[in-house]
């Protein structure tokens, strides 16, 4: 009996302090502080690869003294709530945080309809026939896949052509991805506060457009920065930095938020000076001259760097493989393919010197008519001062090639553990164009190797690899041939 008691008591307190639970929570939702993009005074966003981006959201609000519930509207809704921080800007050591809460289950019908579940709505039904409208009492059995009600003694679903009325709407549900934060407040009422946090949902990516001149070595370069915003809020009038490079991050589990993402609306490009770069750590920051606005479900555009004349060298390269020079192959190819290659120096020589960020460079040429016509792209990594810049634009249509292993022997071991192979080769390069080029020759040889004889001169461009630079008469051919010994 002594037991059973015990237990009736214990649940009654269980009980009686849910309940006082539930309503300091009712009382300190309805005493909450909203601030909304009103209050912003200013937002900076820093955005890195990779779908990370730091948001610096200062507000003015007014507070009170002691314990304060404020609920910062329109934050990203791919926030990451564990990296947030609020702090006061003139009263720093005012704020005392106790918790935090991110509500990003947002406010539909679907949403509203799940949380009356149970619960009683009126049903608002018209008469076909007078138009008058009836409200009926029905509890909310289900609401997964449609909407399950129970109307006096029966079931009822399918009720779309119906309105359901609500009494209220649910304290956990927003209209806008909100944080709530809870703190005591031990400085003045009227305070700026600043909201740092880490967030997905931000992205961007460099654009490089380039145009060659008639003589193919000149050309002029533009950048573009492409910023993407799908993190459910606007940063209006936003402090823009970029930060290029490979930043190092803990791989978690992803946090699903239910966010439906939508399609992005292209923004028209935004005319500006080039961005501002400087170190930061072992990567580079860019900075964006003036506000600007990034919109929720928005792509959009905004200078990074112009420059014009660029020195440029065009090649084309035939790169061969090292497999053919341990056994006998014969006829290797037969109208080969020729890569056709630029580069140009990032040098303040050259007119540019800016660290580029990693992205897509297209390159256009004007045809004989002054149009400009895209001629290929390539991707190019970040790519430091006074590196070189180096693009493959894809294949030449007038310059092919005929390869062929002409002779093939197994010479005696020099040692019990190596092998010694002699082979002699045959490279016809033809050239279709009505002017003579010059194409490029590489050829991988693993091992220890020597040229023992050869139509044309090679450079050993490092241990493994014999490079040739052979002219081509305007619709003509040349023909290299060479001897090489190999041991393994």
């Amino acid at each position: 009996m002594f037991k059973r008691r015990s237990v009736v008591l214990a649940i009654t307190s269980i009980l009686s302090m849910g309940a006082f639970a539930l309503d300091n929570n009712v009382a300190s939702i309805s005493d909450e502080t909203q601030s909304t993009l009103n209050d912003q005074q200013s937002v900076a966003v820093t955005i890195y690869n990779g779908d990370l981006a730091l948001v610096k959201d200062t507000r003015k609000v007014k507070l009170k003294s002691g314990l304060n519930v404020l609920a910062l509207r329109d934050v990203s809704a791919r926030i990451s709530p564990e990296t947030a921080l609020l702090r006061s800007i003139n009263a720093p050591d005012s704020l005392a945080l106790l918790e935090q809460n991110f509500d990003f289950d947002l406010l539909t019908p679907e949403k509203l309809l799940e949380k009356y579940i149970g619960k009683t709505v009126g049903l608002v039904k018209i008469h076909p026939t007078t138009g008058a409208e009836t409200v009926e009492q029905a509890t909310v059995l289900s609401a997964n896949h449609g909407v399950v009600l129970k109307v006096g003694n029966r079931i009822e679903t399918g009720v779309s052509t119906n309105r359901i009325v609500y009494d209220d709407v649910p304290a956990n549900l927003r209209d806008r991805p909100t944080l709530v934060t809870q703190f005591n407040n031990k400085g003045a009422n009227d305070q700026t506060v600043e909201l740092s946090y880490l967030t997905g949902g931000l992205a961007w990516k460099a654009d490089y457009v380039a145009e060659l001149n008639d003589k193919e070595n000149q050309l002029d370069l533009s950048g573009w920065v492409t910023l993407t915003n799908t993190s459910g809020t606007t940063y209006k009038n936003a402090k823009l930095q970029l930060v290029a490079g490979d930043v190092n991050r803990v791989q978690q589990s992803p946090r699903a938020l239910g966010m439906q993402m939508r399609k992005n609306d292209m923004m028209m490009a935004e005319a500006a000076a080039p961005m501002a770069e400087e170190s930061l750590l072992e990567y580079h920051l860019y900075t964006l001259d003036r506000p600007t606005t990034i919109s929720d479900n928005q792509t959009k555009q905004v200078a990074l760097l112009s420059a014009s004349n660029v020195l440029v060298k065009k090649e084309l390269l035939l790169t061969g493989a090292d497999y053919y020079y341990q056994g006998q192959y014969g006829e290797i190819g037969s109208k080969m393919k020729v890569g056709v290659f630029i580069e140009f120096e990032n040098k303040e020589t050259s007119k540019l010197g800016m660290p580029l960020p990693k992205g897509i460079l297209r390159v256009y040429k004007k045809d004989s008519k002054g149009n400009a016509q895209f001629v290929g792209e390539d991707n190019i990594d970040h790519t430091p001062k006074n590196e070189t810049v180096r693009l493959k634009l894809g294949e030449a249509f007038d310059v092919t090639a005929d390869k062929k292993q002409t002779d093939f022997k197994v010479l005696p071991k020099p040692s019990k553990t190596n092998q010694l192979y002699e082979s002699a080769f045959e490279l016809t390069l033809k050239n279709a164009k009505k002017e003579k080029i010059t194409v490029t020759v590489q050829e991988p040889i693993s091992g220890d190797w020597k040229i023992l004889s050869e139509s044309h001169p090679h450079i050993k461009a490092n241990s493994h690899l014999a490079v040739w630079k052979i002219e081509i008469p305007a619709e003509g051919k040349t023909t290299l041939t060479y001897r090489v010994q190999v041991k393994y």
